[in-house]
């Protein structure tokens, strides 16, 4: 059930808005602006024309990195599905960054592919957990995608307490036999591997805005949100440990990806770029909206299509 966040509602709708916001249990990013595009994050020539200007060059070995690939699946949680970034409380796909079909986004699939629309799914589900991979990875590889984007863990750090986060152990387990289950169905799909991100900076710039630390209080990510101008040892050690989890979530992403050959990390790009409230949804002062969702876009642009 979903709710409306505003002014005025009913003890009853902000208790159902609560309810839910609390079930998401989705991680958060804080974007910045982003710079206008450019032909070298896929904001100049269309799919058409890039690939005519490829034409001549020879299409890399199998064995190789392929950073034209002809299909997209995408897995993960609430940030792939677009949540927030068109209404409230709603998953908005058509502005995901990795397979939307908004010419806002300029999503990852809208610069890679002549198709788009028929060639890319969007397999993530708001509220996933990496506990969920596998699932997702059995419906992505019925599609047999050439390439499959990997944005999981902030939900494992976004608990309600810190005593409920993903152990790292255990979020180990669930990405390798996520990994698993695509290599079983489809050894030959690439994947692209998105980094946790930041969810102390999301703190810092999102406590800043009073509209935002009000929603906080409807139950978002409180093992780092909760009480969000507290400063005493118990809080600042909370988001510590909030933070040294999301660093080792990345450190087991980054691992477990350099294992398989067909697999490119973001290198961190999505953990250490500076965004800024800008990109937040005006709902939630916690997901991407659609120019968040677009900045998401060209960071994965830019890994995929690198030699």
């Amino acid at each position: 059930m979903r709710g409306a966040i505003g002014h005025g509602v009913t003890r009853t709708r902000a208790m159902t808005a609560a309810a839910a916001a609390g079930a998401l249990l989705v991680g958060g990013l804080v974007f910045s602006a982003c710079d206008g595009g450019s032909a070298d994050d896929g904001d100049g020539a269309s799919p058409d024309a890039r690939r005519a200007s490829e034409a001549a060059a020879p299409k890399q070995q199998a064995r190789g990195w392929n950073p034209r690939p002809d299909s997209i699946a995408a897995v993960g949680d609430s940030i792939t599905r677009g949540f927030d970034a068109c209404s409230v409380l709603s998953d908005c796909p058509e502005v995901s960054w990795a397979t939307g079909t908004d010419p806002v986004t300029k999503s990852l699939a809208g610069r890679l592919l002549d198709k788009p629309a028929g060639n890319s799914w969007n397999l993530a589900e708001t509220g996933a957990l990496t506990s969920d991979l596998p699932a997702q990875m059995k419906r992505a590889a019925a599609h047999e995608p050439e390439l499959v984007t990997v944005m999981t863990g902030a939900n494992d750090a976004c608990r309600p307490t810190v005593g409920e986060m993903t152990p790292v152990d255990d979020f180990r387990a669930d990405l390798e036999r996520g990994m698993r289950t695509l290599r079983e169905e489809q050894p030959r799909a690439q994947v692209y591997m998105v980094s946790v991100p930041d969810l102390k900076r999301l703190w810092s710039q999102g406590r800043k805005n009073p509209v935002g630390t009000q929603v906080w209080k409807l139950g978002i990510c409180q093992s780092m949100l909760r009480d969000p101008d507290a400063m005493d040892k118990a809080a600042v050690q909370r988001r510590e440990q909030v933070y040294d989890r999301v660093v080792a979530y990345n450190s087991v992403l980054e691992d477990v990806c350099s294992k398989d050959r067909r697999c490119r990390y973001d290198g961190g790009a999505v953990f250490e770029y500076r965004f800024t409230g800008d990109e937040l949804s005006e709902w939630d002062w916690f997901h991407p909206s659609k120019q968040g969702q677009r900045t998401l876009a060209q960071l994965a642009y830019r890994r995929i299509t690198a030699p």
